[in-house]
């Protein structure tokens, strides 16, 4: 896979340059001179190759994408900052671009939300009010509490009723059904390390692990041939779970 990961921005001054982006978008360089936004990071360095000012502004412009363009255009007014263009609606968004000390050109960019949606970067505005979440049935509340925290030492908080397993990937809702039937696949899934070690401290802890005709399992139950290496099992409720590597 490629991905743009960084841009260097080199500069004449770049003591100078790095405090204006700290200032105009309130973000501070981590230990080694990256500085975050978003899914790429900016790097600002002293060249003795470049001039003072670059002389083709147009030719490479840092696009930076907000939630709020007018907000963040007030706070740029404030520190004094040179308009190219002011804040206007293009159609697809608000553009405004302005001017950094090296003279290299920046636009602040707000998408509008009919925009993102109809090129399936955003869901609708009413199915984003929260993060979604999964979520399956069990028979016994706490039987299932007592597993998922004794046994695979999960952060599990109730409400209501209902069970919330906190991973890192967000939560997971677990609720009571009285004709609940286990689901006939995975419905959870937990990436490991090191599937050998998490297979042995499973079973330590009483778990058996599952084998299915014609998939072929060793000693552990671990299959590890035909794609990630998998171990499955079940929870007290029969739903059936998988450690992978």
């Amino acid at each position: 896979m490629i991905a743009l990961g960084s841009i260097l921005l080199g500069s004449a001054h770049p003591e100078r340059l790095r405090d204006w982006y700290r200032a105009a978008l309130g973000c501070e360089p981590r230990e080694d001179g990256f500085i975050d936004y978003g899914g790429v990071s900016l790097l600002i360095d002293g060249r003795d190759d470049v001039a003072p000012a670059t002389a083709e502004p147009g030719r490479v412009i840092l696009n930076f994408h907000v939630e709020d363009a007018r907000a963040v255009v007030a706070r740029l007014d404030e520190l004094g900052v040179e308009w190219l263009a002011r804040l206007e609606d293009r159609g697809p968004g608000l553009f405004a671009t302005l001017v950094d000390p090296d003279g290299n050109y920046v636009q602040v960019i707000q998408m509008s939300e009919e925009y993102l949606v109809s090129r399936g970067y955003k869901q609708p505005r009413s199915l984003h009010s929260a993060a979604p979440f999964s979520g399956f049935s069990v028979d016994d509340i706490p039987a299932a509490k007592a597993f998922y925290t004794e046994v695979l030492g999960l952060k599990v908080t109730e409400e209501h009723g209902m069970l919330h397993l906190h991973i890192d990937s967000g939560e997971v809702l677990v609720y009571p059904k009285d004709k609940h039937v286990p689901a006939e696949f995975t419905v959870l899934n937990f990436p490991v390390a090191d599937i050998d070690a998490a297979v042995d401290e499973l079973t330590a802890r009483g778990v058996t692990f599952l084998r299915y005709e014609g998939v072929p399992a060793d000693g552990k139950g671990i299959v590890r041939e035909g794609g990630p290496q998998i171990a499955w099992f079940t929870d007290p409720a029969g739903n059936v779970l998988s450690v992978l590597q």
